[in-house]
């Protein structure tokens, strides 16, 4: 097992080949989870965790990747036993799936590097995490990985910044079994101009709705296709009314 850190060629060589494994929480059996509805059409889940797909096209190429979504299958003592690190992403309703999914991971002694909205939102809820990599990830995450090159990475890494969405890779949906889902997701946009109190959008995302270009999602779309996709693609876009040109 890699560690993260440490300096000279021979660490080098150990972090050219860390082994990633992405892990979304499970959702608690709500309405919303859709749980004993999917099972009358086979399915597990309604979309893939398309945050951690986005960040894994970010991660080194040479890396190995695994991805799983413990809403579609369990994450096994072999899958923790293969990685270096684990990478996790979460909304708020996973918080307590996510802090048993922490505890476990550290039991096997490996490092923790979390993101996405539970924990841009309250990263002080999470002292036990390694490596806090928070807001958008084409912003913050290069740093974070620029600096676990060099063996110094730090705790917590975050931005006021917005990122334009022309540097958003295309996801790796190769890593799902996508007949688990019943739909795909794309993100076109980010943020919206209005100031909701039911929404935190604007406080992860700002008040400025940034859109990636068409030829972009011509490519995404392409990308689901060649890879055996004939379902639905569900847009997970903040606002449809107000998107920029």
């Amino acid at each position: 097992m890699c560690h993260l850190g440490g300096t000279g060629s021979a660490s080098q060589s150990k972090r050219e080949k860390m082994k990633a494994l992405l892990v979304y929480p499970p959702y608690p059996d709500t309405f919303w989870s859709f749980k004993y509805a999917l099972s009358f059409i086979s399915k597990r889940a309604v979309h893939p965790p398309l945050g951690l797909l986005t960040v894994a096209a970010m991660l080194p190429e040479e890396w190995g990747k695994r991805l799983v979504d413990m809403n579609v299958a369990n994450l096994r003592d072999r899958d923790l036993q293969w990685a270096d690190v684990v990478f996790i992403s979460a909304m708020a309703v996973q918080k307590k799936s996510a802090k048993e999914l922490i505890s476990r991971c550290k039991e096997w002694g490996l490092k923790v590097v979390a993101g996405g909205p539970l924990f841009t939102a309250a990263p002080e809820d999470f002292p036990e995490v390694d490596h806090l990599v928070l807001n958008e990830a084409e912003v913050t995450l290069p740093g974070f990985l620029e600096d676990l090159a060099e063996g110094r990475a730090e705790h917590l890494y975050a931005s006021t910044s917005f990122p334009d969405l022309g540097k958003t890779p295309i996801p790796l949906w190769g890593l799902l079994e996508m007949k688990r889902y019943v739909s795909m997701n794309m993100q076109y946009s980010r943020g919206c101009p209005f100031h909701c109190e039911f929404c935190d959008i604007t406080t992860l995302f700002g008040h400025r709705s940034r859109a990636k270009k068409v030829g972009q999602i011509l490519k995404e779309l392409e990308t689901l296709y060649s890879l055996g996709w004939r379902g639905g693609v569900f847009f997970v876009d903040d606002n449809f009314t107000v998107l920029s040109g």
